[in-house]
C-alpha cells in the first residue's frame, strides 16, 4: 500500500481540525473560565498530532505535541490562560496552517519551529529531555479511517509491542532495524512514541507499532526477533471496523471541507469517504469534478437552445412535445447542478475573526466581530472572488471606522467597538452587509478631498446628497487617511473593492451616520455560469443583456427624447436618465432609420440608464463564456454565449456603461 493515497484525506482533515482549533480558541479567549473549549481544542490537536506522525510530517507532529502539553496544563489548572499563552497558541496555529498549506501545494510541510517550540516549553516549564516512555497507543479517528479502508483487501492489522534489552546502548539503531523489518512486511500506520521521538531515543526500552500487512503473526515475530538486542515481541490482532461502522464516528462539524463540497447522494459508494449528517446520506466530491460536470451541462444548455429553435422552425407537434419535456428535465438538472456548487460563505468568513483579533491588537483597539448568516450559500465561483474585497472592507472598518478606546469613551461609547458581518438571501441575490459602530464618514472631509483631487468641481459638490458624497470614496486612489498604513490598503482606496464586486455582476452601496458608524451593503448574484438574459437585435447582430441589470423595457417616441450637453436623455418616471445608443457604441454597420426607440432600462446601484437597441428578441438562459486571451479588455463586454443557431452573441456589461 502507498501512503500517498491517504494524503488527500490527511489534508482535508487537517484543515478542518485547524479551523476548529481556531474557532474554539477565539471562543475560549472570550471566556477563559469555560474549559470545555480547551478540551475541544485538545481533541483536535491530539488528532492532528496522530495524523501528522502517521504520515511522517515530523514538524507538524512536534509542534502539536508541544501545544498538547500547554493545553493539558491549562485544563488541569496548572497554568492560567493569560495573554502570553493564548498568543503562543494562536502563533502555533498559524505555523501549522503554513505547514499544511505547504503539503497541499506539494511541499514537504517542513518549517523551522524551534523558537516556537521553546516558547511553548517555557510556558509549561518543560524540560526538553523529559519525554514520554512507551505507553498504550491510541486509535484515533484518523487511524480508524485508515484501518477501515484495508477491510476486504486481504490485509490484517497488528499491534506489535517490541521490548529491547535493558542493557541496549544504541536503542535508536535497534529500533531502526525493527522498523526496517516491519516496512518490508507492510505499512507502519502509527507508533508510540512517535517515530521522531524513537529516532532521538526519547523512550525507555519498549515501543508499540501498528502494522498493516498480509504476513502472519508467527512470521513477523520471527523476523523481528532476529534483530539483535530485542528481548521480546508481543503481537495482537487489531479489530478493523468497516467503513459503514466508521460513519458513526464522524462528527457533524467535519462535513464541511475547505476545497470540497458535500452533496446529496442516492446511495453509499464503497470508494468515496462518507459523512453522516442527520438522516441524509452524503458523499464528498472533489470540486474539480463539479467543474467538469458544469462545463458539460453548459454544452447541453447550448444544444437545448438549438433544439428549441429547430422545433419552432419545423412546427412538428411530436418534436415540440419531446423538446418541451427535454427542456423541463434539463431545467431540473440545471437546478440540481447549481445547488451542488453552492458553498456556505462561512468558508470565507472563517478567517476573519483571527484577522480582526490581530489587527485590533496591532492598532491598540478593542473590537468584537459578530458574524450572522454564515450558512448562506453562494456559487463557488463567486465565493472564490469575494474574499479579497471583504478583507479590504474589514481592514478599512478596523483602521478608519472603529475609534481608539479613549476616543470612544470620551464620546460616550463602549470602549470596545463592534463590527457586524451579515449575509442573507433575497430573491436571486445574496446580500452581505458590513456594519460598524465607529466614527462614520465625515461628509465635509470627503467633499474637500474630492475637490482637492479634482474628482468633482465646486458646483457639483453643492448638489450632492449624503449618499452621493459617500460614493466618492470609491473613486480611484481616493483616501481620507492622514497617513498611509499597511492595515487598510496603503492609501489605494476602495475602488478595487467596487470594481471586483461589479465584475461579478454585483453592486456595493454605502450608508453612514457620522459619529455612529457606517454600513457597506454588497449585492451579488447567486451564480455566474448560467444566467438569464434578454437577447436584443442590432442590424444583423445579436447581443445579450443580463436580466439582473434590467429594470424594464420601453418604447420611446422621438419627441420624448431631449438633449442635454449633447447627451440624449429621457424622463423616466420623474427622473432624467441618459440614453446610450448601442449601435453607435459598438459601431454596428447598416444603420436603419428609426421611427421609435426600443429602450432597455438598466441599473447600477442607484444609477440608471437607457440602452437603445433595434428590437427585442426575448428572454433566454445563456451560458457565460470568457473571451479569454483573444479579446482581452474589450470595453463593456463581459463575455460571449453561443445561441441555438450556432451564432455567437456578445454579453454586454451594463455596469461599465453607467458612469
Amino acid at each position: 500500500m502507498d501512503m500517498n493515497q491517504y494524503l488527500e484525506v490527511f489534508i482535508e482533515e487537517s484543515k478542518e481540525h485547524l479551523q476548529n482549533v481556531n474557532d474554539q480558541l477565539m471562543r475560549f479567549e472570550k471566556n477563559t473560565d469555560d474549559l470545555g473549549y480547551v478540551n475541544e481544542i485538545f481533541r483536535s490537536a491530539h488528532t492532528l498530532k496522530g495524523m501528522s506522525a502517521t504520515m511522517g510530517f515530523d514538524d507538524l507532529a512536534q509542534l502539536t505535541h508541544k501545544m498538547e502539553n500547554v493545553l493539558d496544563a491549562v485544563r488541569n489548572h496548572q497554568i492560567d490562560a493569560h495573554t502570553e499563552v493564548l498568543d503562543a497558541l494562536f502563533e502555533s496555529v498559524d505555523a501549522l496552517e503554513i505547514m499544511v498549506q505547504s503539503i497541499s501545494e506539494g511541499g514537504d510541510g517542513q518549517l523551522d519551529v524551534k523558537l516556537l517550540v521553546q516558547k511553548l516549553q517555557r510556558i509549561v516549564a518543560e524540560e526538553p529531555a523529559a519525554e514520554h516512555a512507551a505507553s498504550s497507543i491510541e486509535y484515533d479517528e484518523f487511524v480508524q479511517t485508515l484501518l477501515s479502508q484495508t477491510a476486504g483487501q486481504g490485509f490484517d492489522a497488528f499491534e506489535i509491542t517490541v521490548q529491547l534489552e535493558r542493557t541496549c546502548l544504541l536503542k535508536a539503531a535497534r529500533a531502526y532495524m525493527v522498523f526496517d523489518v516491519l516496512e518490508q512486511a507492510g505499512d507502519v500506520i502509527k507508533s508510540a512514541p512517535t517515530v521522531q521521538d524513537i529516532e532521538q531515543e526519547k523512550f525507555e526500552s519498549s515501543f508499540i507499532v501498528i502494522l498493516v500487512t498480509s504476513e502472519s503473526q508467527e512470521k513477523l515475530k520471527a523476523s523481528i526477533m532476529e534483530v539483535s538486542e530485542v528481548e521480546s515481541v508481543k503481537i495482537a490482532a487489531v479489530p478493523i471496523k468497516k467503513e459503514t461502522e466508521m460513519q458513526e464516528l464522524v462528527s457533524q462539524e467535519e462535513a464541511a471541507a475547505i476545497q470540497e463540497v458535500t452533496v446529496s447522494a442516492p446511495s453509499k459508494s464503497p470508494v468515496e469517504e462518507k459523512r453522516q449528517l442527520s438522516n441524509n446520506k452524503t458523499i464528498r466530491v472533489n470540486i474539480d469534478r463539479l467543474d467538469s460536470l458544469m462545463n458539460l451541462f453548459e454544452e447541453l444548455v447550448i444544444d437545448r437552445g438549438r433544439l428549441e429553435q429547430i422545433s419552432k422552425e419545423l412546427n412538428n407537434s411530436e418534436l415540440d412535445e419531446t423538446v418541451e419535456r427535454m427542456s423541463r428535465i434539463s431545467g431540473d438538472l440545471q437546478t440540481i447542478i447549481l445547488n451542488m456548487r453552492m458553498v456556505p460563505v462561512e468558508t470565507v468568513f472563517n478567517r476573519f475573526p483571527r484577522m480582526v483579533r490581530q489587527l485590533s491588537k496591532d492598532l491598540g483597539k478593542q473590537i468584537e466581530l459578530q458574524i450572522v448568516g454564515a450558512d448562506t450559500e453562494l456559487d463557488r465561483t463567486v465565493i472564490d472572488e469575494i474574499g479579497d474585497p471583504l478583507v479590504h472592507l474589514l481592514r478599512n472598518a478596523v483602521d478608519h471606522g472603529i475609534e481608539m478606546p479613549q476616543a470612544r469613551l470620551k464620546n460616550g461609547k463602549n470602549e470596545k467597538g463592534t463590527i457586524r458581518l451579515k449575509s442573507y438571501h433575497s430573491g436571486n441575490h445574496v446580500f452581505i452587509d458590513l456594519e460598524d459602530d465607529g466614527a462614520g464618514i465625515n461628509r465635509e472631509k470627503v467633499l474637500q478631498k474630492a475637490l482637492d483631487r479634482g474628482i468633482i468641481d465646486g458646483k457639483t459638490a453643492e448638489t450632492l446628497t449624503d449618499k452621493q458624497v459617500y460614493e466618492l470614496i470609491f473613486a480611484s486612489g481616493f483616501s481620507t487617511a492622514e497617513q498611509i498604513s499597511d492595515v487598510s490598503g496603503r492609501g489605494v482606496g476602495l475602488d478595487v473593492v467596487k470594481n471586483t464586486i461589479e465584475s461579478l455582476g454585483g453592486s456595493v452601496t454605502i450608508d453612514s451616520n457620522e459619529g455612529y458608524g457606517s454600513r457597506f451593503s454588497i449585492q451579488l448574484p447567486l451564480t455566474l455560469s448560467i444566467i438569464s438574459a434578454l437577447l436584443v437585435q442590432m442590424s444583423e447582430e445579436r447581443y445579450a443583456l443580463p436580466l439582473s441589470s434590467i429594470i424594464e423595457t420601453a418604447i420611446v417616441q422621438p419627441k420624448e427624447v431631449m438633449h442635454v450637453h449633447g447627451q440624449k436623455v429621457i424622463d423616466f418616471r420623474g427622473a432624467i436618465i441618459p440614453l446610450i445608443d448601442l449601435k453607435e457604441l459598438f459601431t454596428v454597420p447598416n444603420p436603419i432609420q428609426r421611427d421609435h426607440y426600443s429602450v432597455v432600462i438598466v441599473k447600477k446601484g442607484e444609477k440608471t440608464a437607457g440602452l437603445i437597441v433595434d428590437s427585442f428578441i426575448g428572454q433566454q438562459e445563456i451560458v457565460l463564456k470568457s473571451l479569454g486571451h483573444y479579446l482581452p479588455g474589450v470595453f463593456a463586454v463581459s463575455g460571449a454565449t453561443i445561441l441555438g443557431d450556432g451564432q455567437v452573441a456578445l454579453i454586454i456589461d451594463c455596469n461599465a456603461l453607467i458612469k
